[in-house]
């Protein structure tokens, strides 16, 4: 079975080279090697090097294995938290 190629607007792959950023600048902050993380996260540097620049390719566990390692794992739950056009969509069909 082929992998399929994700596809993103430019500014979704800013997003996620922001990400990225956040994770690499949160790394530094506790004086972490990218090995150490690597290691811990049990991935090898190279896809802890593709996560720090927001490559879609990498699986969102990985992702998540490097936020538990910094201590951010908690961030997983904003995600999608504050669905405000999700709720305005519900509110139209209460009306």
């Amino acid at each position: 079975m082929s992998k399929k190629k994700q596809i993103l607007f430019p500014k979704h792959k800013e997003v996620l080279k922001q990400m990225g950023e956040n994770i690499k600048l949160a790394r530094k902050r506790r004086k972490l090697t990218q090995e150490q993380v690597a290691e811990r996260a049990d991935i090898v540097r190279s896809t802890l090097y593709l996560i720090e620049t927001g490559n879609p390719s990498v699986t969102i566990g990985a992702y998540f294995n490097v936020l538990r390692v910094l201590g951010l794992q908690d961030d997983f739950l904003k995600l999608a938290a504050d669905d405000e056009f999700g709720r305005k969509l519900q509110d139209l069909d209460l009306i």
